[in-house]
């Protein structure tokens, strides 16, 4: 997952663990990674649809 976002896997690590604020820039990166909207994986909606 480090590679796909561009950072370390110990950053990454970091963000899983909640020790470090993901950036907007990585949010946007997983969201589209994943297919999901930002709003998803913030938990701010529950469904998983990307609006394009």
């Amino acid at each position: 997952m480090g590679n796909i976002l561009s950072c370390s896997q110990r950053v990454y690590s970091n963000y899983e663990r909640g020790e470090l604020d993901i950036p907007t820039e990585i949010l946007i990166k997983l969201a589209d990674y994943y297919d999901v909207s930002v709003d998803y994986i913030l938990n701010r909606t529950d469904s998983i649809q990307t609006v394009r």
